[in-house]
């Protein structure tokens, strides 16, 4: 395996692993997980926050509100404290317990919806929350991460340019769908730099991103039980819809070769290698985007009772673990 473009300054932007050694296929991944905040949401909250900041909409004594999974909601209580802003993020029991013990620990509150809006499901509820907050105090500012057009263009100006200047003959680009932001973003870049990238998109199976029918989803990250408002199909050539048991086998091989990543990741690297399989890949060059690492899915996804419970106990079988990633 192998580390490269890390400058002696380590800027987090120029960090990929070579995963062909472990997949068995032309792979680099993006790790985006090197900041304060520990995933690519700090991107987007960051755009968001500065951009409300500067149409007026944010200003002393406001209090950010936003429903999110985990990761945007720690970035977001990151710059709350930093910029003195109350911070109130609206999320799930799937919120990974790190996560909001990390964003409490930051001087942030989490309301935790339980259950499901008859239309939208927990993320249904978790917006209404959020709208009855800003409705019952104009204190509260809603970034809306799900329909801000500064969520992809943090992606459009920071991550996807990153990734040309590395990969100047990029071929395929793996993504995963959440609210699409880091999807569209980057999906515009390419476009219109009329270069002949792929975009695939990584989603979970029972997220309704792009259509069909809602299904149980337990791993924040990627994956929405409604359809995201950002999202333009006709930047993306391919979608790849990823089991979670597939997730969890791909994380698991990963950390046992060194590498611990999220879920988001594993679902991600389980997608790409899966369409590269199908796809002749003599002189590819393939990148995957590592949303965060792995350390806030200890008590989930690296937990055996936890992955006992909920997917059986042999999903962490050697010979599925090792399937998972195309190798034996």
């Amino acid at each position: 395996m192998t580390i490269i473009s890390v400058p002696m300054d380590f800027n987090a932007e120029d960090l990929y692993v070579d995963l062909r050694s472990i997949v068995g296929h032309p792979l680099f991944l993006k790790c985006e997980g090197f900041n304060f905040a520990g995933s690519i949401k700090l991107k987007a909250a960051t755009e968001m926050v500065e951009a409300a900041e500067w149409n007026g909409t944010l200003k002393p004594g406001s209090i950010l509100v936003e429903s999110s999974s985990g990761n945007l909601g720690a970035a977001l209580s990151i710059i709350a404290a930093s910029k003195g802003y109350g911070f109130v993020c609206v999320t799930d029991a799937r919120c990974n317990l790190s996560a909001r013990r990390f964003m409490e620990a930051m001087g942030s509150q989490v309301h935790i919806v339980t259950e499901p809006a008859a239309t939208g499901g927990l993320l249904g509820a978790r917006i209404a929350h959020v709208r009855a907050l800003c409705d019952a105090d104009d204190r509260y500012v809603w970034l809306n991460q799900y329909t801000s057009a500064d969520n992809w263009k943090a992606h459009y100006r920071t991550t996807a340019p990153g990734i040309a200047r590395q990969f100047p003959r990029l071929d395929v680009l793996f993504i995963g769908a959440g609210t699409t932001g880091t999807l569209m973003g980057c999906a515009r870049y390419f476009r219109e730099l009329h270069r002949q990238v792929q975009v695939v998109a990584v989603d979970s199976v029972g997220s309704v991103a792009f259509g069909g029918e809602p299904g149980r989803r337990m791993i924040p990250g990627l994956g929405t039980s409604v359809q995201p408002p950002l999202l333009d199909e006709s930047y993306v050539d391919e979608v790849i819809r990823v089991e979670e048991a597939d997730t969890i086998r791909a994380c698991h091989r990963l950390a046992r070769r060194g590498f611990l990543f999220g879920g988001s990741t594993g679902t991600v690297v389980s997608g790409a290698v899966e369409w590269l399989s199908r796809h002749d890949t003599h002189d590819l060059t393939a990148v995957a985007i590592a949303p965060d690492l792995g350390e806030r899915y200890l008590g989930t996804i690296y937990r055996a009772n936890w992955l006992h419970t909920l997917y059986g106990e042999d999903v962490l079988s050697p010979d599925k673990v090792a399937a998972d990633l195309g190798t034996a």
